[in-house]
């Protein structure tokens, strides 16, 4: 999977004169949390969180008058509190190539260029719905996890188990397990009764961890 096929495109951008207050009232209006930043060529030159622009609003225990407030927030703009050091994917890259770069940076979305065009923005809630998707948590059946052996041929045996159940496997995920020889898999499966599933599978030299519809 590619960031191209979970972003999303033609996002919605700031431009770096606009003032605080029309950038938080833009950001509720279009319910999103972070803009990219063009300036008047198109060209990206930053980008800013509903974070930034809270941070830059003074403290509830300030003791300046709400027309004071009004008037500093009217002052200040997007370009004096935008992050300018853009970290960036491209288009063609793979999505978990995005999410190690959100999670290395500490950043919840980046803004997506084609050749350095903006092209799209992806953000932790798309990864949230990838994440949704490869474990099939909108699908019905039986979610399995099971501590498997870090050895060849493994998935094929496990996937000639539930076959022979007569079940299909609708969604899988590995992860770390609890050592360096051992696998974590997490699993949907239609079309196979749960005892049934929990007992083939004991028998393919794996450890059901949990098991449940």
């Amino acid at each position: 999977m590619l960031v191209k096929e979970r972003m999303t495109p033609h996002p919605i951008t700031i431009h770096p004169d606009t003032s605080v207050t029309d950038a938080l009232n833009f950001m509720r209006q279009n319910k999103v949390r972070r803009l990219p930043v063009l300036d008047k060529h198109g060209q990206l030159v930053g980008i800013v969180s509903e974070k930034d622009l809270l941070y830059a609003s003074p403290s509830p225990a300030t003791s300046l008058s709400v027309y004071e407030i009004g008037y500093l927030l009217s002052k200040l703009t997007v370009k004096e509190i935008m992050t300018r050091n853009v970290i960036t994917v491209c288009a063609d890259c793979p999505i978990e190539d995005a999410a190690r770069t959100m999670v290395d940076n500490r950043v919840g979305g980046l803004p997506v260029t084609d050749n350095g065009t903006l092209v799209g923005i992806i953000t932790e809630t798309d990864l949230f719905k990838v994440f949704l998707e490869m474990l099939g948590a909108r699908e019905q059946g039986v979610r399995i996890s099971l501590s498997v052996p870090n050895k060849p041929g493994i998935l094929a045996r496990l996937a000639g188990q539930v076959a022979g159940l007569g079940g299909d496997i609708v969604a899988l995920g590995t992860f770390y397990g609890e050592d360096r020889v051992h696998s974590r898999i997490t699993m949907k499966v239609q079309g196979a009764a749960k005892d049934t599933l929990a007992g083939a599978l004991e028998q393919a030299d794996v450890h059901v961890l949990d098991i449940r519809e």
